[in-house]
């Protein structure tokens, strides 16, 4: 009969339990993820959620169960188990301005999760009605600075387009020191006449009943075209395919200018780092696809599809960016 010294057992046990996750996670996913959408469905987030939940199914061999909720979703997947079968639709108002319009948010992007994916960024376009005598973004600055409070803006608290807009007009804000220690600013003077809703706001500058709006690029894009409204600049980095004769913001004189929605898939803190990079993998793979990238980028959106590491970069230098804008603005948390 053979012994074998408790050494050896010991070491044969370690290897043991050293191998059984690594097995786990190889044979990861062995059921149905689901992929929590913290808005309605039928709004754009909601598509494109949708679009990634079908991409990401059909690479791991499993389905990816969509579960819209409302702004509580994101704190349901904090506290979600961090196994790899739950995921969750990132994007710029919950992981960013979230932070920056609450102090008290019960959860914290940084910490609770781990951002995975992200798959695109698409512009707010700065837009006047068709009756309006606005021809430029320098038209604008010029009447907005020399006429205070003659133009208005079409105003939904704290959205997207509202914060676009606080930041074209602290971008724009210029001051000099003046005699006897005196500092003279000169400002953006917009009135914002508020509106409770994306759709009625933009009815109201096409109607002439408010000056312009930011808002998403696929609201407006047709009316643009039918020539209901004109656009005078859009606030990614660079001009957008879908309206290539409508120059950015930076290109326009205010180098850096930057305003973007975007969207990406992130998980619970804790998710294992092998699940992670084979998500980031077939995420990857999936939206090289030049048929899915066409079909993204025929709705305006720039298919970024940035890796774990850069996208919580990105999303670290957001929540900065927004908490800028919303201290200096004073925007108050919606009620």
């Amino acid at each position: 009969m053979q012994y074998v010294s408790a050494a050896a057992c010991a070491v044969a046990a370690f290897f043991v339990s050293f191998s059984l996750p690594a097995m786990a996670q190889d044979s990861w996913p062995t059921k149905p993820l689901r992929l929590i959408i913290p808005f309605p469905a039928g709004g754009s987030s909601d598509q494109l959620g949708r679009v990634m939940a079908k991409e990401l199914g059909q690479k791991l061999g499993q389905p990816v169960q969509v579960e819209n909720t409302d702004s509580k979703g994101t704190k349901a997947a904090a506290g979600a188990a961090p196994d790899g079968y739950t995921l969750v639709l990132s994007g710029v108002g919950t992981n960013a301005i979230s932070h920056a319009l609450n102090p008290q948010l019960d959860y914290d992007s940084l910490k609770d999760f781990v951002h995975i994916f992200q798959l695109s960024e698409g512009p707010n376009v700065l837009v006047v009605g068709a009756a309006s005598p606005l021809k430029s973004l320098q038209e604008l600055i010029a009447v907005g600075k020399a006429q205070p409070g003659k133009l208005t803006y079409a105003q939904v608290h704290a959205s997207s387009g509202h914060l676009a807009m606080e930041l074209l007009k602290q971008t724009i804000s210029t001051c000099v020191n003046g005699a006897s220690g005196t500092r003279n600013c000169t400002t953006l003077g917009l009135t914002g006449v508020p509106f409770t809703g994306a759709k009625p706001a933009l009815d109201a500058v096409m109607a002439n009943q408010a000056g312009m709006m930011f808002t998403n690029l696929d609201a407006v894009a047709p009316h643009v075209r039918s020539g209901k409204l004109r656009a005078l600049a859009v606030t990614s980095l660079f001009r957008n395919p879908q309206l290539p004769d409508v120059p950015s913001i930076s290109e326009a004189g205010y180098p850096g200018f930057k305003a973007v929605s975007w969207v990406g898939i992130s998980a619970p803190a804790g998710t294992p780092p092998a699940v992670v990079a084979r998500i980031e993998k077939e995420m990857d793979s999936a939206f090289k696809a030049t048929e899915i990238r066409k079909q993204l980028e025929a709705q305006g959106l720039v298919v970024v599809a940035s890796r774990s590491a850069d996208y919580t970069d990105f999303i670290r230098k957001e929540i900065e960016r927004w908490r800028r804008v919303v201290k200096v603005a004073g925007v108050q948390t919606p009620s």
